[in-house]
């Protein structure tokens, strides 16, 4: 007997269609892209940068496995955030090539969608455990003061904090991540673990920016996960830490031809809300 199939499911031609030859055709052609910007992020830090609409974006793990924690939004816009509670029913709690990240809420549309990934053979493992991962968040001194008793500043919140500064962001504006490069899974007592990533040196996950995107990414001070940060076993992983790259490219002209940024929900209702109904009477 099969499992349920997925519950949100559009008819064909509907707006969950990916026009596969297209971001197939923005992997594989790679020698006549422009490196546009290009920098690394060191351990226990963040991050940000923009990605204009029609770029592609490739986060690396230049030294080997590391975890990293990214925020999306709007450039333009930042209540328009990638919502990653919606994008695990659109798409699948952990995300892979053709699969995109959907914004919230009035906006829902795709705000970039994964060209390549490195790891698309990892699968699911003997354990349960599948990388890039959107079933968790990240991690915050807020829930380490609460686990430990002690403050330490540089959880992946507050590095993307930090890292959203300069754009006139602040932590209010950090939002549920994409954890890249992470390997979690569901236990049999449907509790959430994180495994060590299996993230080897050289593995990159690359987007297509469907609008103007500002970026944000931390490298998790839990490093590549394989010491626990919580519980009897926990540890200080600085020696598994390592940097992340980033680099963003300008594809071809030609392999944008047809394509145009998504439009917003085209929803226009008023939630039953009616509108106010005025006489011209005197009173």
């Amino acid at each position: 007997m099969g499992t349920p199939p997925p519950a949100y499911r559009s008819g064909p031609g509907g707006e969950l269609g990916v026009d596969h030859d297209r971001y197939e055709r923005l992997a594989a052609r790679t020698g006549d892209r422009e490196l546009v910007e290009h920098f690394t992020v060191p351990v226990r830090s963040g991050r940000a940068w923009e990605v204009p609409a029609g770029q592609l974006c490739r986060i690396s793990a230049p030294e080997g496995p590391q975890v990293g924690d990214l925020n999306i939004w709007n450039r333009h816009d930042p209540r328009e955030r990638m919502w990653a509670s919606r994008t695990r029913q659109l798409q699948a709690a952990h995300v892979s090539v053709l699969d995109r990240l959907w914004s919230t809420l009035p906006f829902l549309r795709p705000l970039a969608t994964i060209t390549a990934d490195s790891l698309s053979w990892y699968g699911r493992d003997g354990e349960g455990g599948r990388v890039h991962d959107l079933l968790g968040t990240r991690c915050d001194p807020y829930v380490n003061r609460m686990l430990t008793g002690e403050d330490f500043d540089f959880h992946c919140h507050s590095n993307l904090t930090r890292a959203v500064l300069p754009y006139g962001l602040s932590e209010l504006d950090v939002h549920d991540v994409l954890n890249v490069f992470q390997c979690t899974g569901l236990n049999d007592d449907d509790r959430y673990f994180m495994k060590a990533s299996p993230a080897r040196a050289g593995d990159f996950i690359e987007f297509f920016a469907e609008i103007d995107l500002l970026m944000a990414l931390s490298t998790c001070p839990g490093g590549d996960l394989s010491v626990d940060l919580w519980g009897p076993r926990a540890g200080d992983p600085l020696e598994v830490c390592r940097p992340l790259a980033v680099e963003v490219f300008r594809p071809p002209k030609e392999l944008l031809a047809g394509w145009s940024p998504p439009q917003r929900a085209r929803y226009q209702g008023l939630h039953g809300i009616r509108r106010a109904e005025w006489s011209g009477g005197e009173e």
